[in-house]
């Protein structure tokens, strides 16, 4: 059962008054899995209502007379012979400006000042306190789908625009006056079609577009070891697999807080009630550092934890992506969260062992690696039907059983998305965070960020980079071969490569999520941050080779002031982070 505010019926779910009865009735329960008899008329995704309490379920396979349906709400008491009622519509999501700020299930019922439980079959209605209203076209305009037709200012951190709706066009009449309506009230009509600030879509549909472009910019996120290593642009896909323990749910929450996107959608799919907690105790106690509002205002925070109903978890990440396109065709930038796509994934095999579908893969359905191709297929930069340009951005986290990056799950999510952050158990058990392992993570969006940088004030991001991550290879490659014979063994070079890795573990890839002057770091920094340290390996290296100075000489000079510079220095601290470089150089020099 979901904790919800019981209310009116919302867009989508079975409420009373609109059902078509069809006389169908309930010829099998097992657990989500309801199978009907003589639903006529059905389609495959229609929402049906079951027995005496409206639960409600949606269409998965119709077969003869017997229709079979996934139930969203528990069936606990729902009998054979109870009635079935078919609502003519699939599951949809009801998109406005309350969705900025707010805590939804699922299935997008807000939880805000909710009972603690709600009754099965219960709904709810999103609030429809008055909004202040401002048309900006006038009744004889001819207008398309996705245009922009006025605006709404409720208070909230972002403008909320009203646009025509995708399947909409025509000439403006019944304009509203400027001034406080219903958020479900119309506010104009186009081509004789009723438009509201508060819309409805059908969440499984993706929201139509009129191109999608390429990306090229890359989404910024405070962590270094991503915007310097591993980048993502607006508009891509990653996947973040991490078995327990890793530090997956901190980095996710740190990415949710200081990401540069303009909209988060937080989907807690299937996780502990706690870890939700905290991420909503953290952000509504974060301000944003660009507007200086509490961050809350920007994030839809949808939680659909483990001890609620197993088939709104599945539906939870199509619940927040279509959120996600809703603000993208408004002209913002969005990132969704998905935490985490395992417990969607073992959904979807409960659901087929109850239907007796074939499994596959431990169990798995066949169609698994097309479903997480549909969810991650919904991401892009794209030009909007109104001709603005928007973004949504899906971070995938995989919880694999046991840290088995193998199993079907992760293995066919790294298919399909354009980065992996792996985050790596000994990393983690060496306190190492974030814990994202260079040698199981890639990024494929690496050489688009590199040419954007390039041309935008940075063309050195790629040399950089380049250089990163072939220290951490020639460091982890002598590390296993300095565990074997000593490090004194190795020779001066390479007992420098040694140093250099871990120069760069600790003086760049570590990153403080409890440290305020380095939970957060901006690109300037991180930039500043690996030159001081390859700076500080080059002039270690002319040490050893030009002046054969003894390499243990070297590892035992003082370099902490170089190491303390991310956690001790601001977040755009440049100048401290150069004046501790030419510190440790001094050191250096003095060696000689």
């Amino acid at each position: 059962m979901t904790a919800v505010a019981a209310g009116a019926g919302a867009p989508g779910l079975p409420a009373g008054g609109g059902d078509v009865a069809t006389g169908a009735t309930v010829v099998r329960v097992s657990g989500p899995l309801v199978v009907v008899e003589g639903l006529a008329g059905a389609a495959m995704s229609d929402l049906v209502s079951l027995g005496e309490d409206l639960v409600p379920a949606e269409v998965v396979e119709i077969r003869d007379a017997t229709t079979t349906l996934q139930a969203y709400e528990y069936t606990g008491g729902l009998r054979v012979g109870a009635p079935a009622s078919l609502l003519g519509r699939p599951l949809s999501a009801s998109l406005g400006p309350h969705l900025l700020g707010g805590v939804f299930d699922g299935l997008l019922r807000p939880l805000d000042d909710a009972p603690t439980w709600l009754g099965t079959g219960a709904t709810a209605q999103a609030r429809d306190d008055p909004v202040d209203w401002e048309p900006e076209v006038a009744a004889g305009a001819t207008v398309g789908p996705g245009e922009r037709v006025g605006v709404v200012h409720d208070g909230g951190l972002l403008e909320h625009r009203v646009l025509v709706p995708p399947t909409a066009s025509g000439v403006v009449t019944d304009v509203r006056p400027a001034g406080p309506v219903g958020r479900h009230d119309p506010v104009l009509r186009v081509g004789g079609a009723p438009v509201a600030v508060t819309t409805t879509w059908p969440v499984r549909r993706p929201r139509p577009v009129l191109e999608r472009l390429p990306a090229t910019e890359p989404l910024l996120t405070g962590q270094r070891v991503l915007d310097a290593v591993f980048p993502v642009v607006r508009g891509s896909t990653v996947a973040v697999p991490g078995g327990f323990g890793t530090g997956k749910t901190v980095l996710l929450q740190q990415i949710a807080k200081w990401c540069a996107a303009q909209v988060i959608v937080y989907v807690g799919c299937g996780e502990r009630g706690n870890e939700m907690a905290d991420v909503l105790g953290e952000l509504s106690a974060l301000t944003d550092p660009a507007t200086g509002r509490p961050l809350a205002e920007r994030t839809v925070i949808l939680a659909n934890t483990s001890n609620m109903p197993m088939m709104a978890r599945e539906a939870s990440i199509y619940s927040g992506v279509t959120v996600a396109e809703y603000f993208r065709d408004m002209g913002y930038d969005a990132v969704v969260v998905a935490d985490s796509t395992s417990r969607w994934a073992e959904a979807l095999r409960e659901f087929a062992s109850r239907s007796g579908a074939l499994p596959a893969e431990e169990g798995y359905p066949a169609g698994l690696s097309s479903a997480l191709a549909a969810f991650y297929e919904r991401a892009g930069r794209v030009t909007t039907l109104g001709g603005g340009h928007g973004s949504v951005t899906i971070v995938g986290a995989v919880s694999p059983p046991g840290g088995d990056t193998t199993e079907p799950v992760t293995a066919h999510t790294e298919r399909f998305v354009r980065g992996v952050w792996s985050l790596d158990r000994d990393l983690a058990y060496a306190r190492h965070y974030p814990s994202v392992g260079w040698a199981g993570s890639f990024s494929r969006d690496a050489d688009l960020v590199g040419w954007w940088w390039a041309r935008n004030g940075d063309p050195g991001w790629s040399r950089r980079r380049a250089r990163v991550t072939g220290i951490l290879a020639e460091a982890d490659r002598l590390g296993e071969l300095a565990a074997l014979v000593g490090v004194t063994s190795l020779s001066a070079h390479d007992r420098v490569a040694l140093l250099a890795g871990r120069l760069v573990r600790e003086g760049v890839l570590q990153q403080s999520a409890g440290n305020s002057l380095d939970e957060y770091c901006t690109a300037a920094k991180a930039a500043a941050l690996v030159e001081a340290v390859l700076d500080t390996v080059d002039g270690c290296l002319r040490l050893v080779d030009e002046e054969s100075v003894d390499p243990g000489a070297v590892e035992e000079a003082d370099l902490s002031p170089l190491l303390r510079a991310a956690a001790e220095t601001g977040p755009d601290d440049t100048a401290a982070v150069a004046a501790r470089r030419d510190l440790v150089l001094a050191t250096l020099a003095a060696l000689r």
